[in-house]
């Protein structure tokens, strides 16, 4: 059985190891450079020295400890992102990779605090008592190693698991497939640079950046994607332009700050990192988010609408020309020619004429109204009706042969692709009818609402060794196949179902 319908697999993560790898050598890199440079050409901490009469040493007190918190930094980065993390999230020697990570973090917090007592020792001589002093640098040293690393480690878990994690959010499986992955790249991206800013940054000096970016990316990402996936598309639906979606995000740019204002307020305490945070938060998302989701939502999905377009036109000329083909042949006029030449030697040409009748209409509908991209289905459903009516007068004098139709007359204003439904029928004559075994072909057609119901089931035989068709497969079939996935993706189903005495056929289609 082949259940057919428009819906696609979500694409697969690219690894970006080796990316990561390179990003972070090359952060490193810059930051050795640096530290030369102001060993160099700087004082670093040394009036601070001078001022607490100590004596100052560059190697010692300075490049020295910041070479060796850096190197701590990139190594420990490593071994969380490619080594432990890998394989927690895969849950392999799970006891021994907790253990590694919590040695390499206790390492980090008393290399890190000692390297700070000779590049801040002028802290510990400011202080009445020298253990006093000790315990302030070892306090800082385990609050910015504990929440470093726990960033290490949160974004090494994302690296590995956040696909999975963000595939599992029901609401985001009704939109584009590609937005997950559009997602957890922003995630990724943003994950970087807060832990960029984490390590340039002390945890004692400039701590209103870290909150600002704390707030700011997060916010305006997901306003970025609400506007791509929501907002824009809405809008567009009811034909509004860009005035109104640029005034309409203003406003929602304010009630987002003001209830972020309400849930912050408490912290706010603490400094004006908050404020700032939200002012540069309200700012960015007006002025940079709001255009550049319009840019991208005009410049992809808007082309994509059209390339999809441009590919729905060529298909439904490709699959009307192949089926314009494969119905007006010789084979079919032949046919048709012959079945109206016996039936005029039987009678007096009452018949005949009827026949003759069926086939103009027939040949004007395909000529004609088969150009159009939609056509009323009570049209359809008059070409189906022909189509049946003269191939019963081909198979009128085989008692054997079962032709049971129950089409339903439509008096509704449903639209239908032309030519959409007969490859079916055609397909269940061609093959389903034997002039010399028994045989039958059942046929049903129903629409409720704005949903049509077709049914279509043949008898199967085993056709002789000299027959052409024979080997040939059923005439439109893989034509319709093509239609439905191009004209009707996510509103149709198509059920093919073949056993060894019948060939079913059931397709149903949203027409509204």
């Amino acid at each position: 059985m082949i259940i057919l319908s428009g819906e696609e697999t979500a694409p697969k993560t690219k690894n970006i190891n080796q990316l990561e790898f390179w990003i972070s050598t090359t952060l490193y890199i810059l930051a050795i450079i640096g530290i030369c440079t102001s060993t160099s050409y700087g004082t670093g901490n040394a009036y601070r020295f001078i001022d607490n009469h100590i004596e100052y040493s560059r190697l010692i007190n300075f490049f020295l400890p910041e070479t060796f918190k850096v190197s701590l930094l990139y190594i420990s980065f490593l071994l969380i992102n490619f080594c432990f993390m890998p394989h927690l999230a895969k849950k392999n020697n799970v006891l021994l990779n907790v253990i590694l990570t919590v040695l390499i973090t206790g390492f980090s917090i008393v290399a890190w605090m000692v390297a700070n007592t000779y590049a801040q020792a002028d802290r510990l001589v400011e202080e009445n008592d020298i253990h006093h002093g000790y315990d302030i640098l070892f306090g800082e040293a385990f609050t910015y190693i504990f929440l470093l690393y726990l960033l290490f480690n949160i974004y090494a878990y994302f690296s590995e698991k956040g696909m999975v994690l963000l595939e599992k959010i029901p609401f985001l499986k009704q939109y584009n497939s590609s937005i997950i992955h559009e997602i957890f790249t922003s995630i990724k991206i943003w994950l970087i640079t807060l832990m960029v800013f984490a390590v340039v940054f002390s945890p004692t000096r400039d701590y209103e950046f870290v909150v600002i970016w704390l707030i700011a990316p997060p916010v305006n990402i997901i306003f970025t994607f609400f506007s791509i996936y929501y907002i824009i598309p809405n809008l567009r639906k009811t034909n509004k332009g860009f005035g109104r979606y640029f005034w309409g995000n203003v406003a929602l740019a304010i009630m987002i700050c003001l209830l972020l204002l309400l849930l912050l307020v408490g912290f706010m305490r603490n400094g004006p990192a908050i404020p700032i945070a939200l002012i540069l938060t309200s700012i960015c998302m007006v002025c940079v988010a709001t255009p550049f989701a319009w840019y991208i939502y005009k410049n992809k999905f808007e082309k994509q609408t059209e390339i999809q377009m441009l590919k729905t036109e060529l298909g439904k000329s490709d699959a009307s020309l192949n089926f314009l083909k494969s119905q007006i042949n010789p084979h079919f006029l032949f046919n048709a020619l012959n079945t109206l030449f016996g039936t005029a030697l039987q009678e007096n040409a009452e018949r005949t004429g009827e026949g003759i009748q069926k086939l103009g209409d027939m040949m004007r509908f395909m000529l004609h109204e088969n150009t159009q991209d939609k056509i009323s289905l009570t049209r359809e459903v008059e070409y189906l009706n022909n189509y049946i009516d003269l191939q019963k007068l081909r198979t009128s004098r085989s008692a054997a042969i079962r032709i049971d139709s129950h089409i339903e007359e439509q008096l509704n204003n449903l639209q239908i692709t032309p030519m959409l439904l007969i490859p079916f029928i055609e397909n269940a004559f061609k093959h389903g009818i034997s002039l010399q075994q028994p045989s039958y072909i059942k046929m049903t057609l129903q629409t409720k609402e704005a949903t049509l119901f077709f049914d279509v089931s043949n008898s199967i035989y085993i056709k002789a060794d000299n027959d052409p068709e024979k080997l040939k497969s059923g005439i439109g079939l893989e034509n319709v196949k093509q239609r439905l996935a191009l004209l009707y993706p996510g509103k149709h189903e198509l059920i093919i179902r073949e056993s060894a005495n019948e060939f079913f056929v059931h397709l149903t289609l949203q027409l509204g």
